[in-house]
């Protein structure tokens, strides 16, 4: 067997894995400590990593694509065989299973950013961006449901975690190195076995992270 490296995660969507997590960690602490301004605009923000994602989610190379997250149901069952008995099927970008947790966190990052732009506290007095737009009942319903959809984010994020450590302990596999460095290293009996390195070109990039500082900006220009 021959190990090989090959660039599986860009540096774009690296620098989105990390920055996301400052951002939902930001979020949480200024909702903790009462600083809501500086949530709603940390909030902005993460509504622009998102659309970001959203993009390079259609115009990105194969392991950023999100169409790719949906695993086969026989590939999700044959992983899933292959766990049970201990053994690790390696994957270019993420797993059958890890395709499906992505899924899942960035619809409740999505529910969380929506609901939070119009929710409206108890007193009426702070809002999000366009809580303003919206009846004082309504704005109460989707702050309710971006608190829920937060708890569910949070046990999302916990599981997230063990299954990381999970993975180390158990199948002896290290899932954060490729995500800082972006390479993986699989072993192939021929280099025709292995799959391609991903390719990001700077101009599709670019239209990416156009598109998030578009959004965020657009958001504070007509929000308030």
């Amino acid at each position: 067997m021959v190990k090989q490296r090959i660039r599986v995660w860009d540096w774009s969507i690296r620098l989105f894995h990390w920055t996301l997590v400052l951002a939902v960690a930001g979020m949480w602490w200024t909702a903790e400590q009462g600083y809501m301004m500086w949530h709603k605009w940390l909030g902005a923000g993460l509504f622009g990593l998102l659309s970001y994602r959203l993009v390079w989610g259609l115009i990105g190379p194969k392991s950023a694509r999100l169409m790719g997250l949906v695993p086969r149901p026989k590939q999700l069952l044959a992983y899933l065989n292959a766990l049970k008995q201990g053994r690790y099927i390696p994957s270019f970008g993420h797993s059958p299973l890890g395709g499906l947790a992505v899924i899942a966190l960035l619809t409740l990052l999505l529910v969380q950013t929506v609901t939070g732009l119009f929710s409206v506290d108890v007193n009426g007095l702070a809002s999000g961006w366009f809580g303003h737009l919206i009846s004082f009942d309504l704005g109460r319903s989707m702050a309710d449901i971006h608190e829920m959809s937060f708890d569910l984010l949070f046990y999302m994020i916990a599981l997230h975690l063990l299954a990381i450590a999970g993975y180390a302990v158990l199948l002896r596999t290290n899932l954060i190195s490729p995500m800082i460095t972006g390479n993986q290293t699989r072993e192939a009996k021929t280099d025709t076995e292995m799959p391609v390195s991903v390719v990001a070109p700077w101009t599709r990039i670019s239209i990416a992270i156009s598109f998030g500082v578009l959004v965020t900006l657009s958001l504070v220009w007509f929000g308030r």
